[in-house]
């Protein structure tokens, strides 16, 4: 976890994006750049999805995607994990982690592949899908929604679009 609060640390010390749709830079690719940190426009609420592309990098070690409530709790960490395949999930709400969900039926992420991961908001928990395929529903621990209103990625990929 100290690793996860250093790359933390680092995106909330660096200029953010307002928004997926007001870049902070005109070039992509710097837009893009991992570590991500960016604003979640009017926070979540059920019926809100976030979609993800990206490409897994040739000797992945891990990555983190997480849903936040600015710099304070955290809704949704996803951290995947290559060498032991697979998928953690936390969060941690008045500086304190909950109990992590490790079971998943696959990893789908491969080296030097493409992904597409789509995070919907529905009113107990967030379903994740990752290349259309349901892989796991993580039922919230933070509230209200609308106050998640920040997305952090970081870790072994490159990020292709964000919606």
């Amino acid at each position: 976890m100290a690793e996860l609060s250093a790359v933390r640390h680092e995106l909330r010390t660096r200029n953010r994006s307002s928004s997926f749709g007001e870049p902070q830079c005109k070039d992509e690719q710097q837009k893009l750049a991992v570590p991500f940190c960016g604003g979640i426009r009017g926070g979540l609420r059920p019926g809100k999805k976030i979609t993800i592309m990206g490409v897994v990098n040739a000797d992945p070690d891990r990555f983190d995607i997480s849903l936040t409530c600015g710099c304070g709790d955290v809704a949704l960490d996803m951290c995947v994990r290559f060498e032991d395949r697979e998928i953690l999930r936390n969060a941690c709400v008045s500086d304190s982690w909950g109990e992590e969900e490790r079971s998943i039926p696959y990893l789908p992420f491969i080296a030097e592949q493409p992904f597409r991961v789509e995070i919907h908001c529905e009113h107990p928990r967030f379903r994740v899908l990752v290349d259309g395929h349901q892989l796991f529903d993580f039922y919230h621990r933070v509230t209200p929604l609308a106050a998640i209103d920040t997305i952090q990625i970081s870790g072994s990929l490159t990020i292709t679009k964000l919606n």
